[in-house]
């Protein structure tokens, strides 16, 4: 039965995938052939042929490698900056969601600031912490790129995982908050045997969110601040030569996409070994 699972699913995978793929390039035929123009004009510059895409991996940069090389070490250098941020902003907003669902005081106090801390546009702040940690001297020398770079994806992570940790906190049920009061349960108590089970659907909601953020966040840490190893460096820079080599651009997005889609891969993985009942279930 699982593999005829995992079939299934690959099957529906190359389906979609093909259907996608006939979907962009039936798009551009049509507007093509046609001199459409809306909502933009088509051509080799803004709708490149997908497998124009994915034969420009091969072809070497400046740098002497091949592209899909040039951005596989790109993709590992965001990969693991977006990982320590997503690390650090889970533990982060989980610990702060905590806090918030413990003390009333606490979440009336500091939730304005943490919904306005989502406010600020991220380009702007950016490139004030990467520079700003730039810097700071850890051990003699300031920390490494990927660090400062780890700061932005934690800053985009810990928003979700602190909303959807105090909401799922709050949504044990009252017939098991009052059953384990009658047992004179402590706070502490409540919440590990309890509340946390219960709010884990939640918790793993908001992780399979702030794992995409985590690399968007890493991305957009290394693009203003002239980081050049990393997806953003290669974006900045490719941007640049675009008229020249549109493919090489949108190779980088499709690398960025992986990246993204991993991340959220594993994540659900892992929610798949963690929760397996349902929450009406945990008591």
């Amino acid at each position: 039965m699982a593999v005829r699972r995992i079939l299934q699913r690959l099957v529906v995978f190359l389906l979609v995938l093909g259907g996608l793929w006939a979907l962009w390039e039936g798009y551009k035929w049509l507007w093509e052939s046609t001199g459409w123009t809306k909502p933009f004009r088509v051509n080799e510059y803004t709708l490149p042929h997908l497998h124009e895409i994915v034969l420009q991996l091969r072809e070497p940069t400046s740098t002497g490698d091949d592209l899909w090389l040039y951005l596989l070490h790109a993709t590992l250098f965001t990969a693991r900056a977006a990982v320590a941020g997503f690390l650090i902003g889970a533990l982060v907003g989980f610990a702060l969601g905590v806090a918030l669902a413990q003390f009333d005081v606490l979440r009336r106090g500091i939730m304005p600031y943490v919904v306005a801390s989502q406010t600020i546009p991220i380009l702007a702040l950016a490139p004030i912490i990467v520079r700003g940690l730039g810097s700071v001297s850890i051990g003699g020398s300031p920390p490494p790129d990927w660090v400062r770079v780890a700061v932005i994806a934690a800053y985009l992570t810990f928003f979700p995982v602190t909303v959807n940790t105090l909401r799922g906190l709050r949504s044990a049920d009252p017939w098991a908050l009052e059953l384990m009061h009658s047992y004179a349960a402590r706070g502490w108590t409540i919440l590990w045997k309890l509340r946390i089970p219960s709010a884990l659907p939640y918790i793993f909601t908001a992780l399979k969110i702030a794992a995409t953020a985590s690399v968007v966040g890493a991305i957009i840490g290394e693009a203003p601040a002239s980081i050049a190893q990393g997806l953003g460096g290669a974006i900045v820079s490719f941007n640049q030569y675009y008229v020249l080599e549109p493919s090489n651009l949108w190779a980088t997005n499709l690398f960025a996409a992986l990246l993204g889609i991993s991340f959220f891969l594993v994540v659900l993985l892992v929610e798949k070994l963690v929760v397996r009942r349902a929450p009406e279930r945990l008591v």
